[in-house]
């Protein structure tokens, strides 16, 4: 053939080949050609799906509540010592300072404001109180009164008292005053029978008036069992008489210049509002001495 010839010889050989190079730049090979093809015709990168991962949440440690209550609280009972009493033992470091939570014996008042009642006794709070016919007093004698207090988780509760019925519109002016200041008490609540003939743990700090039982160490009875006197904060307000103490566990409230809440001091509010009542402090007592302890009769 002549150079024309050739020439279209060649050209004929080189479609083929040209056809396929096309093919393989835009056509691709394989399962994937449709998506490769399409990244190629939009000048894109094909993309690839993650799927994100969530790191699980790292454990979370509760702080410790600083106003527990020990789990051993009320059920120590305590070896009697060679005085035939309870004896008497350093004061735990959960109670030193002890500043509790307060367990509600009774609903706490819903608009967090003082409120105070006074009532003859019902008849179920009798039945669950130490009162019986052989006291010293007659049920009618004595008055239901129920007064709000805070706590020393810093809210207000409600607390039940059995009190003479002349003293009973005082308490709730006492404890109103009480109240205002923001005085703490961890628990007031009627002293049962079951109260007065438990074994002694030594860390009892029930606020309470009207107990059916006689004086510390002696076969009169005591004032409480006339609903003539009281008991606040026992715990930070311990009786002492030479080496007894109670509550037991109490000793370092024996410490009376180390003034920490709760505690009575002379001249302070507690007692100037039970003064106003015309009631004494057994605080003022050489021996024994009763931080505790007001009383209608100064004993």
């Amino acid at each position: 053939m002549g150079i024309g010839s050739n020439a279209m010889r060649d050209r004929w050989l080189l479609a083929p080949v040209v056809a396929l190079a096309l093919c393989g730049v835009a056509c691709g090979s394989g399962g994937d050609s449709g998506a490769r093809s399409s990244s190629a015709a939009h000048g894109t990168a094909p993309t690839t799906t993650e799927v994100p991962t969530t790191a699980a949440p790292a454990p979370t440690t509760a702080a410790p509540d600083p106003l527990a209550r020990p789990a051993w609280l009320g059920t120590r009972v305590l070896p009697t010592g060679a005085d035939g009493n309870a004896e008497v033992q350093p004061t735990p470091p959960e109670l030193d300072p002890r500043h509790l939570r307060t367990v509600d014996a009774l609903p706490p008042p819903a608009d967090g404001q003082f409120h105070g009642t006074v009532t003859p006794v019902p008849a179920d709070v009798a039945a669950r109180s130490s009162w019986q016919p052989a006291c010293p007093v007659a049920l009618d004698e004595l008055r239901y009164v129920t007064v709000t207090f805070w706590g020393y988780d810093d809210a207000a509760h409600t607390g039940e008292l059995l009190v003479n019925r002349d003293a009973a519109d005082g308490f709730v002016d006492v404890f109103h005053r009480l109240f205002d200041a923001r005085y703490p008490i961890e628990e007031m609540r009627v002293t049962s029978a079951a109260d007065i003939d438990a074994p002694p743990t030594g860390d009892g700090n029930n606020t309470s008036a009207f107990a059916c039982r006689p004086t510390r160490g002696s076969t009169t009875w005591s004032e409480h069992a006339y609903g003539k006197a009281v008991d606040v904060n026992p715990f930070m307000n311990p009786y002492t008489n030479g080496p007894r103490v109670l509550p037991e566990l109490a000793s370092t409230y024996l410490d009376r210049a180390d003034v920490r809440p709760g505690m009575i001091t002379p001249g302070d509010l507690v007692t100037g509002a039970f003064s106003a009542i015309g009631w004494e402090w057994g605080g003022l007592w050489e021996r024994p001495t009763d931080f505790m302890h007001f009383s209608a009769d100064d004993r």
